[in-house]
């Protein structure tokens, strides 16, 4: 099984999902609601985790978390992994419970943590659950509006803050706000059926992609490609590197080689992970054969060409720390 993309570092931002296998209940009453809930408290102490927004359904919950430590992994390894023992117990019964791993898009601080929190608490409104979100008891939407101690582990006083008004008056903006349909944008995201690692300007993506490309590109990770530079990053380092025009990468001479329009589709392929048909495309190939060879040929020479090797790392440095890259 492919393993799904975790960016973790201080202070990162969460949405994280999951649900039981096959679709089947993950709560099959308010025991096991009420027992995840404690969970969620306990295991945010012990692990330093700071849970801003929860809905639990039947058969999947949404969570909103910060991690302080960067410890994301570890956490929801804890949570799952217990509450799947507890509830085993409670129901005699054994084996997984979720479906696999959980999905968690790493999450700029603003301005998308409002928006996400509607999202999260808007979830029955939206599967025709309760006609008002007050009427659902699952959500940490009642945290919101309440100021009894008994919601102080709630990490939401600095999702209020950024409605930027007197204290007082924040529980009733965030009332309002979340009386609001969710917007496009989040819909979009979460409406695809294959969700971004990341959601963001194009500003914070591109940082992820400087610090943390290298550490996750790996091929049993296909979510880092969500992380790789486009092609015209790629072209843009290697003719900066040559001092070639770029279309010159676009086609070849017979008996002569093009070094850099080689190792331009190298790169594309090693750090981008598109197809053959994707790359022959992009450097006016007619068939995707050209392109496997051109990357056989370079990937053989790197074992006995210093110098290659050294092109290409220095190519690769500012392909990866190159501060304008786009989003792709």
């Amino acid at each position: 099984m492919s393993r799904p993309l975790r960016i973790e570092f201080p202070g990162a931002w969460y949405h994280v999902m999951n649900r039981g296998r096959r679709g089947e209940e993950i709560f099959a009453g308010s025991k096991d609601f009420k027992a995840f809930i404690e969970l969620l408290q306990e295991s945010a102490e012990l692990w330093a985790v700071k849970i801003s927004a929860y809905c639990l359904m039947s058969n999947h919950y949404h969570l909103l978390l910060q991690t302080p430590l960067g410890n994301l992994s570890r956490y929801m390894r804890h949570l799952n992994g217990v509450y799947t023992q507890r509830y085993n117990r409670a129901h005699n019964c054994d084996g997984t419970l979720f479906r696999g791993r959980y999905k968690a898009i790493l999450v700029e601080e603003d301005p998308y943590l409002l928006e996400l929190v509607r999202y999260i608490h808007r979830n029955p409104l939206r599967a025709g659950m309760v006609e008002k979100l007050e009427q659902y008891q699952w959500s940490s939407h009642a945290g919101y509006l309440s100021r009894s101690a008994r919601w102080d582990w709630l990490h939401k006083d600095f999702i209020l803050s950024m409605f930027a008004t007197p204290q007082k008056k924040r529980n009733e903006l965030y009332r309002d706000f979340v009386a609001q349909p969710d917007s496009e944008n989040i819909l979009d995201v979460f409406e695809r059926k294959k969700w971004p690692g990341i959601i963001g300007r194009s500003e914070f993506i591109d940082w992820a992609k400087n610090n943390f490309f290298t550490e996750k590109v790996h091929k049993q990770v296909p979510d880092s490609a969500q992380l790789a530079p486009d092609i015209g990053a790629i072209k843009s380092a290697v003719c900066r590197y040559y001092g070639v025009a770029e279309e010159s990468l676009m086609h070849s001479v017979r008996g002569m080689v093009n070094e850099p329009r080689n190792v331009a589709i190298y790169l594309t392929r090693a750090l981008c992970r598109k197809d053959l048909a994707q790359i022959s495309a992009a450097y006016g190939m007619r068939g995707y054969s050209s392109a496997s060879s051109v990357f056989e040929r370079i990937n053989k020479r790197l074992d006995e060409d210093q110098a290659l090797r050294k092109c290409i790392s220095e190519i690769k440095e500012r392909i990866i720390h190159c501060k304008s890259q786009t989003e792709t």
